[in-house]
């Protein structure tokens, strides 16, 4: 690879990066964090509340599991 090629890719990478610290800036910036913003996605969702239920049975299950082979 050429000097010339490799000075173009380094200046593109430079201009890449410019860009990708520049949105970091705003995401750093905002005033409220990622978990705050999506809160209350899936109220009163009845398929989240399932997934949840399901969830919750499943792992009450493995403690069971758990609970017997200490045994």
């Amino acid at each position: 690879m050429s000097n010339t090629e490799l000075e173009t890719r380094i200046k593109t990478l430079e201009s890449e990066i410019a860009v990708l610290k520049e949105k970091f800036k705003k995401i750093e910036k905002s005033e409220q964090p990622w978990y705050e913003k999506i809160a209350g996605t899936f109220a009163d969702d009845p398929i989240y509340d399932e997934a949840m239920k399901l969830g919750r049975e499943y792992r009450e299950s493995q403690k069971m599991v758990y609970d017997e082979d200490d045994e």
